[in-house]
């Protein structure tokens, strides 16, 4: 069946996508992608397992992009396969649209890359669905414009993440006010609540983070009325090869999520009042 975002939008929990960073190798992948479908399932939350094939964005060149765009979209087409839940993954590039919607159910626009017109018409040619990271450097507001390209080309299954606004030079801010902004848009809009806690342009050249904030940035999404929430998770961050800083202990979801569980179903009563 295809992927829609406005089928899981109507479920009366927010859904989920989550994973790690970057695919690192098969079984760890699809011991994450199961762990989170049974604790998911058990709340009632749709879930979408997330990992970058490669990537492309690293602060330096000797940073880990990925184990092989052919092997990591194999372990995409595996995960998608055995644990049975939908898959998405980010692109760079227009060449590779259509050789990740092979596999995936979503595209993912990195934040960076969000105005490149090239990139979001070869995103919505494929036909899968499209979530647009919102870029750091652009109001709620402006992204009506990258939802647009992706309209124009005839795709309607579209779907943007808040994930931060710039503030100074080495910090992120959420301003919960852009949810709603955004929604206007008549599409689903999506917390990143890993990457809005991270802490980029280290004098290190590896980005930072706050990943013990990730339960109240997600409680602060959900009590705005956010559609889903994106989380970024690893069995160890220390180990990760890539964003280690602001990932969630897998060890940690299950409690995560019985709490941003409850809480939605909270708001949604006080919302009948």
């Amino acid at each position: 069946m295809k992927f829609n975002f406005q089928d899981i939008k109507s479920s009366p929990q927010f859904f989920l996508l989550a994973g790690p960073c970057v695919i690192e190798g098969e079984e760890m992948a699809l011991m994450i992608a199961s762990h989170i479908a049974e604790i998911a399932s058990r709340l009632n939350i749709p879930y979408v397992f997330k990992g970058s094939y490669r990537k492309a964005n690293r602060s330096r060149i000797d940073s880990f992009t990925g184990i092989g765009d052919e092997k990591a979209l194999e372990i995409l087409r595996k995960v998608r396969a055995r644990v049975g839940v939908p898959v998405v993954t980010d692109i760079h590039a227009p060449e590779e649209a259509r050789m990740a919607a092979e596999v995936v159910d979503i595209l993912q626009i990195p934040a960076f890359l969000c105005r490149q017109t090239d990139l979001l018409v070869a995103a919505a040619q494929t036909g899968k669905a499209v979530n647009i990271k919102k870029g750091q450097f652009l109001s709620p507001e402006a992204m009506r414009y990258a939802v647009q390209k992706v309209r124009d080309c005839g795709n309607g299954n579209v779907a943007v993440t808040e994930r931060g606004t710039s503030f100074g030079y080495q910090d992120l801010i959420v301003d919960y006010r852009g949810i709603p902004e955004m929604q206007k848009m008549g599409c689903p809009v999506i917390l990143d609540a890993t990457h809005s806690l991270q802490q980029p342009n280290q004098a290190a050249g590896v980005t930072g983070g706050r990943p013990e904030l990730i339960e109240t940035i997600a409680k602060a999404g959900i009590a705005a009325g956010v559609d889903g929430l994106f989380v970024e998770t690893h069995p160890c961050p220390a180990k990760a090869k890539s964003d280690g800083a602001n990932m969630l202990p897998l060890e940690q979801i299950e409690r995560l999520l019985t709490r941003l569980a409850a809480l939605r179903e909270t708001v949604n009563q006080i919302n009948t009042l």
